[in-house]
């Protein structure tokens, strides 16, 4: 099998690979023109011009944002709607993130219903609603422990909808999902309700949408029949040394370049931030093998991963791949672990430790 060469493409060849010995051939590469091209492409805009229909997309949001999963239901809906369809994603909770690159020609919000606040009638009620206005052809949701799989279980018992969960495979025409432990997939036609696994679709898009922002019509609670027969007491926190890495929100993560353990545990505990370490400092016996982070340790999905005089090797940005935010305290303004970060600070590890304790106290008194 051979590699195909598109004959398109802008090509240029350099005076050394015309001087090539290997029987004079002459090395076929991008221009620096094309190269710029597809290093940034263009994306089209999806623009369903008069839809007809609607596919609903519902998920809650996280402090204001939506984490893959739900970008990810939000892709697949996209790509499963036609010219005539527009995709409209229902957020329940806050949303401060434009939800155009994740392909929603419409965005509705409705703040109040919080994934942190336990009201699933209320949720339940306020959906049944909007269904009920919009009349959507498919309803599509994230099957995540946060409130969407319930929901969506729970919309498709009341009103008898077709549904399939824990979705693994989708397309115009079918979905699958894996049964008798994983071994086989199960089929049937695109259903109703669909429920999607994580990962099962790339969330990267060759288009974008306008994510037009509408109004939540209003919606009368009291007068809903679906009545709680529980008590919301709040939620319990747990000491972050008491939570497992893999359920962590924010880390505090140690590498090679943290001298003092002491100060790394005091700036965990004025951020309430569980303790992970390289792989380095594991072998080194500062920290027992439960805490190593990485492709040979526990891969994490904080919202926060702050990662402190750690360079960055390739198994270790395997471990943090999917955390949401990366802040990175390093001495070296090159190490990989800067590259991958969307917050760096160049620094001594442990001065820069000191000083953000610091702030961190001054802002703790403010809120005070």
């Amino acid at each position: 099998m051979t590699t195909r060469i598109n004959p398109h493409r802008l090509v240029q060849a350099s005076p050394a690979d015309l001087k090539h010995p290997s029987n004079n051939i002459k090395r076929i590469v991008l221009s620096t023109a094309q190269i710029a091209v597809e290093a940034h492409p263009a994306k089209w805009l999806r623009t369903p011009s008069k839809p007809k229909s609607r596919v609903l997309v519902i998920a809650h949001s996280d402090r204001g944002a939506l984490d893959d999963h739900a970008l990810q239901t939000i892709a697949a809906a996209a790509i499963l709607a036609d010219a005539e369809t527009a995709v409209l994603a229902l957020i329940l909770g806050e949303l401060n993130d434009d939800l155009s690159s994740a392909a929603a020609d419409e965005v509705m919000i409705l703040p109040a219903l919080d994934f942190q606040i336990f009201q699933p009638d209320i949720e339940l009620a306020s959906v049944l609603a909007i269904i009920e206005l919009l009349k959507p052809k498919h309803i599509f949701l994230p099957d995540n422990l946060i409130g969407d799989g319930d929901l969506g279980r729970r919309l498709a018992a009341l009103k008898k909808l077709s549904v399939a969960t824990h979705v693994l495979e989708i397309d115009v025409q079918h979905v699958a999902s894996a049964q008798s432990g994983g071994c086989v997939l199960a089929q049937s036609n695109l259903p109703e309700v669909i429920l999607l696994a994580p990962n099962a679709v790339d969330a990267e898009l060759p288009f974008t949408a306008k994510a037009t922002r509408i109004d939540a019509p209003t919606i009368n609670h009291a007068a809903s029949p679906y009545q709680a027969h529980y008590q919301d007491m709040g939620l319990q926190t747990s000491a972050a040394e008491d939570i497992a890495l893999e359920d962590a929100d924010f880390i505090v993560s140690a590498g090679n370049g943290v001298q003092n353990l002491a100060t790394l545990a005091s700036l965990a505990s004025s951020l309430n931030a569980a303790v992970g370490a390289s792989r380095v400092v594991v072998d080194d016996g500062k920290f027992p093998r439960d805490k190593q982070i990485g492709a040979t340790g526990k891969t994490v999905t904080a919202s926060t991963y702050m990662a402190i005089g750690i360079s960055g090797a390739v198994q270790h940005l395997q471990g943090i791949k999917d955390c949401r935010h990366v802040i990175a305290i390093n001495k070296d303004a090159s190490a990989p672990i800067v590259k991958r970060a969307n917050l760096s600070v160049i620094g001594d590890a442990e001065a820069v430790m000191q000083a953000l304790m610091i702030e961190i106290e001054k802002a703790k008194e403010v809120v005070a």
